[in-house]
């Protein structure tokens, strides 16, 4: 078996040689809509029998002779395979593939996703599949129904195999994480909320304890993203809230150190956890990928901070002009998701962004924003 997970002690493996073949597919006529196809493509065998995964696909007009960049996209909890999603990219030039990783069909929008007859395992997490072998729980068969969309959307002809990217939502997040250790055919990765070391303090802490000491060690030590992150190679966008109730800004920190690769931050105060538009249409994802598949002009990037008493800056370099500075910051301590954040002005100068602390800041970061709008964050820091 050969995988991403070289250096790390990870106990999971994937096939890549055998998950990079283009699956078997078949149409969906009756869920397809105009410039969008529903297919299902041949996925692991669950239990000892065939899999079939659901997904819908599009493509904007390519003309003859050319070729688009393509984009993976992992859906969250609760969630499947979303029309929208995959028009949204379309519309941006690109060709798009949105799988559902539980089993089940969409309906193409945001609820109603039945189980069906080929489904592999349901979802989310598999904290109740532990017993079960490792070829069958839920985040091994949504970690290769997710690298075998990437091998199906290589092949078309009108995509270029050599652009392609993955984002991800909530556990679309988590998934994304996990993708960019294994699959290294990627130009870029995009975890929305979703991180790794959900042992410390996530939004699963009661899981665990419910599972005890033995089994949640397991648990980690499978399929904890921190496991499979230090084999990402590719630049990687972290697009998140401060207060987000799932995965915290800490574990976050530890995440995204972890990479052996370029990574940017965009750390929203009281960013909305959702699909749909929260999760799905910040501009910088567009911007990050218009920048590595497109040649666009990149997003800012923070190249140091520093600190002299209650006295912090950022330096940064930018193509695009920076027209605000901010300084987010937090007086609290304790639960991370319940910390109340503040917002004041930093002021500008030619590469670099200052403001003094306020009295009593625990936690603060600087987000710079640029002439379109669209944030880049340093790493949080504790005085």
């Amino acid at each position: 078996m050969v995988g991403g997970t070289a250096g790390t002690g990870a106990a999971v493996r994937w096939d890549m040689e055998a998950l990079s073949v283009t699956p078997r597919v078949w149409e969906d006529p009756n869920r397809s809509v105009e410039g969008v196809k529903a297919i299902f493509y041949e996925g692991l065998p669950w239990k000892g029998r065939p899999t079939r995964v659901f997904a819908y696909c599009g493509l904007p007009e390519v003309p003859r002779g050319e070729k688009v960049p393509a984009m993976v996209l992992v859906h969250g909890g609760g969630g499947s395979a979303f029309i929208p999603w995959v028009k949204l990219w379309v519309e941006r030039g690109y060709a798009a593939i949105a799988m559902d990783t539980c089993g089940c069909i969409s309906s193409g929008g945001y609820r109603d996703h039945p189980r069906h007859e080929w489904g592999g395992p349901p979802g989310w997490g598999g904290f109740d599949q532990l017993d079960w072998p490792i070829e069958d729980q839920w985040t091994y068969h949504a970690v290769a129904d997710v690298i075998l969309a990437h091998s199906l959307i290589r092949s078309m002809p009108e995509v270029d195999a050599e652009r392609t990217g993955v984002t991800g939502i909530s556990w679309g997040g988590y998934l994304t994480c996990i993708v960019a250790g294994v699959d290294s055919r990627f130009k870029f990765a995009v975890p929305v909320y979703g991180c790794g070391f959900l042992g410390d303090n996530s939004t699963w802490l009661g899981t665990f304890e419910n599972l005890g000491p033995e089994k949640a060690r397991l648990w980690l030590e499978q399929w904890d993203p921190s496991q499979y992150l230090g084999d990402a190679r590719m630049p990687m966008l972290w697009v998140t809230g401060t207060n987000d109730f799932a995965y915290p800004m800490d574990s976050l920190q530890k995440s995204y150190r972890r990479p052996q690769s370029a990574r940017t931050l965009c750390l929203r105060v009281r960013m909305a956890h959702a699909h749909g538009g929260p999760g799905e249409n910040p501009e910088e994802i567009r911007a990050m990928a218009d920048a590595i598949l497109k040649d666009g002009a990149p997003l800012a990037r923070v190249t140091s901070t520093g600190r002299h008493g209650r006295e912090v800056w950022a330096t940064f370099v930018s193509e695009i002009p920076i027209v605000q500075g901010e300084l987010n910051y937090t007086t609290d301590t304790g639960n991370w998701q319940e910390r109340d954040w503040q917002t004041i002005p930093a002021t500008l100068e030619p590469g670099t962004a200052s403001a003094t602390l306020p009295e009593g800041t625990t936690v603060y970061y600087f987000n710079l924003i640029d002439q379109r709008d669209l944030v880049v964050s340093s790493e949080h820091e504790e005085p």
